[in-house]
């Protein structure tokens, strides 16, 4: 069983902007996975439902970032899950918009959701599911960069990435992180060798 999350802030001020895009994501695999809605518990907004055969929980948090490890902690006790049963979609600056990569554990690269996470569960080894959206232009800084929105070219990366990363969910909830990024990314293969 596992506990995905989906990073953001609360508030219309902020819907689909790039700090956001856990929050989205996470609603997209809502929707394409047809998850029953919803209540408010553990600061957030909380459901489960199916994944193919795989019961799963869902939480956004409704704290703003830098405590949505309050949330995500009240969800663990109560389930009595542990930290590698969570699965956590975030925004990632060191990634260029619609560039996805994913992990186990590691720093938390300066984000104050992930950061508050793992001073909450005591440890870095969760699952991440990091989602580009790109640096700051010159003199922007990175929080005004984040709590912006996206332009239109990034908008596209943007639906182009909440379009791929839910069929390959049944892979991540697998522990097979390899291998859905081998599905994310076939680009990436090298090219058959010339006969």
């Amino acid at each position: 069983m596992k506990l995905l999350v989906g990073l953001g802030n609360p508030g219309e001020q902020y819907a689909r902007t790039r700090h956001n895009l856990g929050r989205d994501l996470l609603a997209e695999v809502a929707r394409h996975y047809l998850l029953p809605p919803g209540g408010k518990r553990f600061q957030g907004i909380f459901g489960e439902g199916r994944v193919g055969t795989e019961r799963i929980f869902w939480l956004v948090p409704e704290t703003y970032m830098n405590l949505s490890g309050e949330s995500v902690g009240a969800a663990l006790r109560y389930y009595r899950l542990e930290p590698d049963q969570v699965i956590v979609f975030h925004d990632d600056v060191d990634l260029a918009c619609g560039k996805v990569r994913m992990k186990l554990g590691g720093g938390n690269g300066g984000h104050n959701g992930l950061k508050s996470i793992q001073q909450v569960l005591g440890t870095p080894d969760f699952v991440r599911i990091r989602l580009g959206v790109g640096r700051p232009p010159p003199g922007v800084d990175t929080a005004r960069h984040v709590l912006a929105g996206f332009t239109p070219a990034e908008q596209e990366e943007r639906e182009r990435l909440l379009s791929i990363l839910p069929p390959v969910l049944p892979l991540i909830l697998a522990d097979d992180l390899a291998g859905a990024m081998n599905r994310l990314q076939p680009a990436t293969r090298p090219a058959p060798a010339a006969s």
